[in-house]
């Protein structure tokens, strides 16, 4: 029997139907990028991880390492090597899914940044029309300029991008106040009612938010010269086995 292709549409549904984490008590299950780096980079993974999170590029600060030889869900983290969990951005889409907000992931690409305000998306890849993460393929291709971002406030970062119903606004509204004053920062920019957002068009009655990509560090990392293999969406985690970058 041929199994079906999975387009990664779904694959956000799956896990964002799972995520229990709680804002405000800084508990419960997120979902999260799973890093592989050579042992001997570590220092300077540590390095980039912190101006990412200070500079705003990543999702979170949270972050936990995997020795080489250590089980990471269905993995073991080769030898040589060195696993970083960091938290998902679709980790945001189970937060609105919990609140009985309908949500329609729409993509992930590549936004300009300059001044560090977000002006457009220059890259799309819609979560309907592929089976791999768009922000994979996009780390790749090398499109990203995440450390001039970093430097300089100007370049190009990853984001992705989904949308709810006007109607759901006061809800949303309330999911942003609480993450506000948690462990998780990667809202980029909300939209208007019936508006395209960084050029993004929505749906009809429809409001978009984009969302920092939570693999921005590992391509600074990679814009470094440092070998970096990513799995995004790699499974669930419980918030309370991750610690601040700072603590490193």
């Amino acid at each position: 029997m041929t199994l079906p292709l999975k387009f990664v549409n779904h694959t956000i549904e799956d896990y964002a139907m799972q995520v229990t984490f709680d804002p405000a008590a800084g508990k419960g299950n997120i979902v999260y990028n799973l890093s592989l780096i050579k042992n001997e980079d570590l220092e300077y993974a540590i390095t980039v991880l912190k101006d990412a999170s200070r500079s705003g590029v990543s999702v979170s600060g949270l972050v936990r390492f995997f020795e080489s030889g250590e089980k990471v869900g269905d993995f073991i983290v080769p030898a040589g090597c060195t696993g970083i969990g960091t938290m998902c951005s679709i980790t945001f889409d189970g937060l609105l899914i919990r609140r009985g907000i309908p949500i329609n992931p729409i993509g992930g690409g590549i936004v300009e940044i300059e001044n560090r305000t977000p002006i457009r998306f220059t890259h799309m890849i819609l979560y309907e029309h592929t089976t791999i993460d768009p922000l994979q393929v996009l780390i790749s291709q090398k499109t990203t300029s995440v450390t001039n971002v970093m430097r300089r406030g100007s370049g190009n970062i990853l984001a992705n991008i989904r949308e709810f119903h006007m109607e759901a606004e006061p809800l949303v509204g309330m999911v942003l106040d609480e993450l506000a004053s948690s462990s998780y920062s990667g809202i980029l920019e909300v939209g208007m009612p019936n508006a395209p957002l960084l050029g993004v068009p929505v749906n009809p009655q429809y409001v978009a938010i984009a969302a920092v990509g939570g693999t921005n560090p590992m391509a600074a990392i990679r814009e470094g010269g440092r070998r970096v293999k990513t799995q995004a969406m790699k499974g669930l985690m419980d918030i309370t086995e991750m610690a601040e970058i700072s603590t490193f």
